[in-house]
């Protein structure tokens, strides 16, 4: 068993003397996990960095096995964020939520194009905390646990949506909530302040992915960048 791919590298851990066990998560196989040999050595491990894009090879020898990679780098992300502190903790919850909610060896080709362009805007800098809230609401739809933001549940209105319900994950104008406001989630839409909207994705990954993910916390690194996010708007503002 074997194929050829390209994908960005979620995770790395040692195996052995000088191995490493990589996730990575590629156009045409979904997330996959295989052995590198000499992956833990000086020659590679400072290739294999969360966030690097890699031309890899795996090989097998039955499709159930963990099997081997062969990697090639190409972009290495890492080390272009480091001076940009909330950009590299963008990159490290793309990977840590990638690796946490995808299953492996399924491919996920809308996910795979958002995460690369994704990547992209964390590379150059610039207003990329958008594109990484509707990353979020993208993961939620990809892995079965989609919002449906586009009418009131209770009116069928298409304007004015300002809440959504923590139970259905449905949108609600202020006239369809009425009374019942205060228990709803706000609408998770970029004007009412990234970190307010991404405080309404969080629920869902946490109450409705993570709990059919058996319970799990969602990863750190994505409380980490809400905090750096949340810092940036209080010295905005």
């Amino acid at each position: 068993m074997d194929w050829r791919d390209q994908g960005a590298l979620l995770s790395v851990r040692r195996h052995g003397e000088s191995a490493a066990i990589i996730d990575v998560f590629t156009e045409h196989h979904g997330r996959h996990a295989g052995v590198v040999r000499g992956g833990a050595s000086r020659k590679l491990a400072p290739i294999l960095q969360p966030g690097a894009q890699l031309d890899v090879e795996w090989r097998a020898r039955l499709d159930e096995h963990l099997g081997t990679f062969r990697v090639e780098p190409l972009i290495s992300r890492a080390a272009v964020m480091m001076d940009d502190r909330a950009a590299l903790a963008g990159l490290n919850a793309v990977c840590g939520l990638l690796k946490f909610a995808l299953p492996e060896r399924e491919a996920h080709p809308r996910m795979y194009k958002a995460t690369q362009d994704l990547l992209a805007g964390l590379m150059a800098g610039g207003a990329w905390q958008r594109d990484y809230l509707f990353w979020e609401l993208l993961l939620l739809e990809d892995t079965g646990f989609g919002l449906d933001l586009t009418q009131c549940a209770v009116t069928g209105a298409t304007e004015g949506l300002l809440y959504v319900s923590p139970k259905t994950g449905r949108s609600v104008s202020q006239a369809g909530a009425g009374d019942w406001a205060e228990r709803l989630l706000p609408y998770p839409a970029p004007e009412i302040g990234i970190t307010k909207a991404l405080a309404t994705t969080g629920y869902f990954l946490q109450h409705w992915l993570a709990t059919a993910l058996g319970g799990r916390d969602l990863p750190e690194v994505r409380g980490r960048l809400v905090e750096i996010l949340e810092r940036q708007e209080r010295k905005a503002t």
